[in-house]
């Protein structure tokens, strides 16, 4: 079998041609990461922002309703 050094040529040039686009799309695949792992972290930023910012309220909750039944109790005493 013989393989011709224009065939050879074409083999290679069509070769790089898939292996640029590979490239190409690995590349974009990278950028779509990035962009998912900045929104992700605005996203967890957020979250512990708002996590922050509303813990008093359970604590205050628990604490008005212990304050209610101390009263009550109070109350029952007299």
């Amino acid at each position: 079998m013989y393989i011709s050094l224009p065939q050879m040529y074409a083999e290679v040039r069509g070769l790089a041609q898939t292996v640029s686009r590979i490239e190409h799309k690995l590349d974009g695949l990278l950028d779509e990461t990035r962009d998912i792992r900045t929104d992700m972290q605005d996203h967890e930023t957020r979250l512990r922002a708002l996590e922050r910012s509303r813990w008093p309220l359970p604590s205050l909750a628990a604490l008005v309703g212990l304050a209610a039944l101390a009263l009550t109790l109070l109350e029952m005493t007299r």
